[in-house]
């Protein structure tokens, strides 16, 4: 992997107000896919807001350690956000 929180909190930064498709680990083999547009980024957290036509909550928060353990992986304009 090669990254570290801090450099994947930066990287997210420089992408607030970018639409995004999260791809999460729902758990039990399955996968999650939401559409949305990075909001806010806090010290341990960062916000989705969700596509309402295809959501029925408004909004979504991830640690920067699911991005890191890949247990969610996002992506901008087709590419992923976080290079491996």
């Amino acid at each position: 992997m090669g990254k570290s929180l801090l450099e994947i909190k930066h990287g997210l930064e420089n992408q607030i107000g970018k639409p995004l498709r999260v791809k999460a680990n729902g758990g039990r083999r399955r996968t999650i896919e939401r559409n949305g547009v990075l909001t806010e980024t806090y010290p341990a957290v960062f916000v989705v807001e969700l596509d309402q036509k295809e959501n029925a909550f408004e909004r979504v928060s991830y640690s920067y350690a699911d991005v890191l353990t890949e247990t969610v992986e996002l992506f901008f304009d087709d590419h992923k956000a976080i290079a491996e």
